[in-house]
């Protein structure tokens, strides 16, 4: 999925927290958005704690919207990629998200084509439901485990290159996508 931060950062200063750099960007999560995404709190309650940051009352599906505002869109060539990759390799996704932003993209990749996000996959884990973010070694191990997954036969791509060394250190290949480079990119 495209994800553009910078909405979520401008949206977010628009309603009065101009310092949202310093909570969250891409690769990095601080204090209660990371234990968002681990699940260690309740949707509510991170939104409770983004409300006490802003200036003002601001209605929560404002806060949703502008949390959300960094989802785009799947680009259909690279569902297209995987769907292809699906029939010689087992396909796995492991994201660091949360709830709010798990609904939102599986209805996004619903409204584009018309398919369950998860039906690209033979199983998806997102890390609010496996209680571990990327890079912490516990959900790379849970999804090798649970799968029989030889980590050595067993490849991890990722944007972020601390996610990758992570993957790495329980002894998956890892491949980092740098900025600009994506998975249609690669000669697979």
């Amino acid at each position: 999925m495209d994800i553009d931060v910078k909405r979520t950062l401008n949206a977010f200063s628009d309603l009065g927290l101009s310092n949202v750099h310093e909570y969250f960007g891409h690769g990095f999560a601080a204090s209660f958005f990371s234990d968002h995404e681990a699940g260690r709190i309740t949707d509510e309650e991170f939104l409770q704690e983004i409300k006490k940051l802003l200036s003002g009352e601001v209605p929560t599906e404002s806060v949703i919207e502008a949390w959300n505002a960094l989802l785009l869109r799947f680009p259909p060539e690279r569902i297209a990629l995987i769907k292809n990759l699906k029939t010689r390799y087992r396909i796995f996704l492991y994201s660091n998200t949360n709830a709010i932003h798990q609904e939102k993209f599986k209805e996004i990749f619903r409204n584009s084509f018309s398919a369950e996000l998860g039906s690209l996959f033979e199983k998806a884990y997102y890390s609010h439901e496996l209680g571990q973010r990327k890079p912490e070694s516990g959900g790379y191990e849970q999804i090798i485990r649970e799968n029989n997954l030889d980590p050595k036969q067993t490849l991890f791509v990722d944007d972020a290159l601390i996610n990758v060394e992570g993957a790495m250190k329980t002894g998956l290949k890892g491949l980092y996508l740098p900025p600009g480079m994506f998975i249609t990119d690669i000669l697979w």
